[in-house]
């Protein structure tokens, strides 16, 4: 559904801006020109709004501010990769890369993912798709990684809840294909569905499904921003909602590593982010989409993949042992 919306957003956006252009060119090129920008600039016009007043509401809640030059920056590179994932890879490259499972010939170019390996399972945030991990499934294929990221529906309408279903058959699947629980990395409102997924197993299926979780700019607490929303699932997202009161905490079977940034303009502020218990990871100068393809997260991410694979190896060699547990950092 939001790869048809975003088209809509995109193809109509674009259209307009030609038309205008096309109307008022013969009479005014300045008329022409003014009238265009704004509505090709948009999203950068709307993203220095939320950077300003996350600026503001982490100064009154007494989180840490980043200076102006630092926002400047995470907002001028999350504009242009935001024209990029949501004006192109988003509604138009949903499937042009292919999840990565072991055996498949056409898994990666250096490598196939083979089975006995921990393997990556990534999910998406609020309003995205799982063309938002490309790069990510690229990556890990040439290395020889079993990676898959699903699109969770229904998008819009329904509760994070009912996105749980797709989470579970994916996991499933690679857990069988692997033969190892996954590795599972959460995007922003992805990381509450996998939560909310835990939640719904036994503590058994826990351990047979996630090794450990990585959360990028989830609003574990709600967030600041969600309080203009009026329509699930972004009003289970309002900070201390009783959506995610019910939720509780995270179970002990799986432990989670928590990424949150000083820049991010939707997830704030400080500590929303974060899980009592868990260890939080701090970025200063990255904005919320950002965090997904930041150099830092991707290499710690691949670190801890490697600290789980010789932990399951350990675990193979003295049963009882938690490699979830184990890799908590």
């Amino acid at each position: 559904m939001n790869a048809r919306i975003l088209q809509m957003v995109a193809l109509g956006t674009l259209a307009g801006a030609m038309a205008w252009l096309a109307w008022w060119w013969p009479e005014s090129r300045g008329l022409a020109l003014a009238g265009a920008l704004p509505g090709l600039c948009w999203p950068g016009l709307h993203l220095g709004l939320q950077m300003v007043l996350m600026r503001r509401v982490v100064r009154k809640a007494g989180a840490p501010v980043p200076a102006w030059r630092t926002v400047a920056a995470a907002w001028l590179a999350e504009w242009a990769l935001a024209v990029q994932v949501f004006g192109w890879r988003l509604p138009f490259r949903v499937h042009a890369e292919a999840d990565g499972w072991p055996g498949d010939p056409a898994a990666g170019q250096n490598a196939s993912p083979v089975t006995g390996q921990v393997g990556m399972v990534l999910v998406h945030g609020f309003f995205c798709n799982r063309a938002v991990w490309a790069p990510w499934l690229r990556r890990l294929k040439e290395r020889g990684i079993a990676c898959a990221a699903m699109t969770l529906e229904p998008a819009h309408g329904a509760s994070i809840d009912a996105m749980v279903a797709d989470l579970d058959a994916c996991a499933r699947r690679m857990a069988q294909a692997t033969g190892q629980a996954p590795l599972i990395v959460a995007h922003s409102m992805g990381g509450l569905v996998v939560r909310a997924w835990l939640g719904r197993l036994s503590a058994q299926e826990r351990r047979q499904l996630a090794a450990h979780v990585v959360t990028l700019a989830t609003p574990h607490r709600g967030t600041w921003m969600a309080r203009f929303a009026h329509g699930l699932p972004a009003l289970q997202m309002r900070e201390d909602s009783p959506w995610l009161q019910r939720l509780g905490p995270p179970p002990p079977e799986v432990a989670f590593s928590c990424w949150w940034s000083c820049c991010d303009n939707i997830v704030f502020p400080f500590p929303v982010a974060t899980l009592p218990g868990q260890h939080a990871h701090r970025l200063d100068d990255v904005a919320h989409v950002q965090l997904v393809f930041d150099e830092r997260v991707w290499r710690f991410c691949l670190e801890l993949r490697e600290r789980l694979q010789d932990a399951e190896v350990c675990r193979a060699t003295s049963p009882g042992s938690s490699a979830s547990a184990a890799m908590v950092g």
